[in-house]
């Protein structure tokens, strides 16, 4: 299959002039989810910025700048820390994603004693593409909400994205997500969409409010930790997929080098840092993954800028509050095509590892996948604890795999 022309890759230095807006690219990307996981559990925003940019330089120190990925916000750790808060106070909540950093880092030393072998029979294509599809398809909804809030900027939105990706010239043809935001971005104001009264209330400069400067430090609670921990497997099942999608965008083996086990230290140490200073968990973000897919642009250095001005954001609140002020129209209009995108690259690791959908194991692996993660399948483990969604199908898919009897030409294949 034709692989497409690469306009940076991953070591790629681009020259400031055109870094700075790539590396917006990526901020406009991540923020809405990134923001969102905060205001749903009761956590501050501007801190979990800052931590999003700290553990996405965290992430890139650890792998050495080899894996062009953003870390923001996990949403699968929503329930459970909103239940802990209820229970143990935030202080709490923040022990509990320490305990999550925690099962990263010893996963890492697992992978990095035994190697990773293990990981083809436990995480074929037959398991990967379908979930990476789900975790695409599961986004959309939200992506087609937010553009039902305003259909025709949505609409507006979506097809400078696409004309800028299909006919832009030179640079303007690598920024089609910050052209498209941009002007959807006008077209809402035109349509009287914008409401600037967070951008007039907010000041220049101001500290975010961090553990270390409140002194609400993270209080040990070992009830938080048995609630909070257990769900970074789901993330990490999450995390592979999201890494083999990478590798085969920038095609590249990133599982061997820099190697599946720095990608999870990396995520581990940044959801530690984040539940020390009052953020909440990170995780490798699908929204950046799809702006690596559609402008070819893999530099490493982009994805860095973006964390700088992440951290820079969560200082400035003018600037924090005028991208909050991007209305859901012009979001949903943007997102309908990272989403989308996530999904095409999981179809497109099925086809290019020629997966047999005519072997009736596979077909049966996969019909489970898209059934439980589109129909947001909960497998709950007492009253606190449960596996929804991407997680119950991403688990469901790997059982299925290992206990299900191969076929006689798959299994002479293997």
């Amino acid at each position: 299959m034709a692989k497409f022309e690469k306009i940076y890759d991953i070591e790629d230095v681009p020259p400031i002039g055109r870094a700075i807006p790539l590396s917006f690219q990526h901020v406009f990307a991540m923020f809405g989810a990134t923001i969102l996981v905060p205001i749903l559990t009761g956590l501050d925003p501007s801190v979990t910025l800052f931590c999003s940019g700290l553990g996405t330089l965290i992430f890139h120190l650890v792998n050495k700048g080899k894996v062009p990925a953003y870390l923001g916000s996990s949403f699968a750790f929503i329930a459970p820390i909103i239940a802990v808060s209820k229970t143990y106070g935030a202080t709490g909540a923040f022990t509990g994603m320490i305990g999550a950093g925690l099962v990263y880092v010893v996963v890492f030393i697992i992978i990095a004693l035994v190697g990773l072998k293990w990981i083809a029979r436990v995480l074929p294509p037959v398991v990967v593409g379908p979930v990476v599809m789900i975790i695409g398809l599961s986004l959309t909804p939200v992506a087609i909400g937010e553009a039902a809030k305003g259909l025709p900027t949505a609409l507006i939105t979506t097809l400078i994205v696409i004309v800028a990706s299909i006919f832009g010239k030179g640079f303007f043809k690598i920024i089609p997500i910050l052209l498209g935001t941009i002007g959807g971005y006008i077209v809402a104001i035109l349509f009287g969409q914008v409401d600037f009264t967070a951008i007039n209330a907010a000041s220049w400069i101001a500290l975010p409010k961090l553990t270390i400067v409140t002194g609400n430090m993270p209080v040990l609670a070992w009830g938080a930790v048995a609630m909070i921990a257990p769900v970074a497997i789901a993330t990490i099942v999450e995390d592979v997929g999201h890494l083999l999608v990478i590798g085969d965008t920038v095609e590249r083996d990133l599982m061997h080098k820099p190697g599946l086990h720095r990608v999870l230290l990396g995520n581990g140490l940044a959801t530690m840092v984040a539940g020390f200073l009052g953020g909440v968990p990170e995780t490798t973000y699908g929204e950046n993954i799809g702006v690596l897919a559609i402008t070819r642009v893999f530099s490493s250095r982009v994805i860095q800028g973006a964390a700088v001005i992440a951290i820079l954001l969560s200082f400035i609140q003018k600037f924090g509050a005028a991208i909050q002020t991007i209305p859901q129209p012009v979001l949903g209009g943007v997102t309908i095509i990272l989403y989308g995108m996530i999904a095409s690259v999981g179809l497109r690791t099925l086809i290019e590892n020629k997966v047999n959908m005519a072997a009736n194991r596979n077909l049966l692996i996969v019909s489970v996948i898209f059934s439980f993660g589109v129909g947001g399948m909960i497998f709950k483990f007492g009253p606190n604890f449960e596996f929804a969604g991407i997680a119950s199908a991403a688990i469901s898919g790997i059982i299925l795999n290992l206990i299900l009897p191969k076929e006689k030409e798959e299994a002479t294949k293997a």
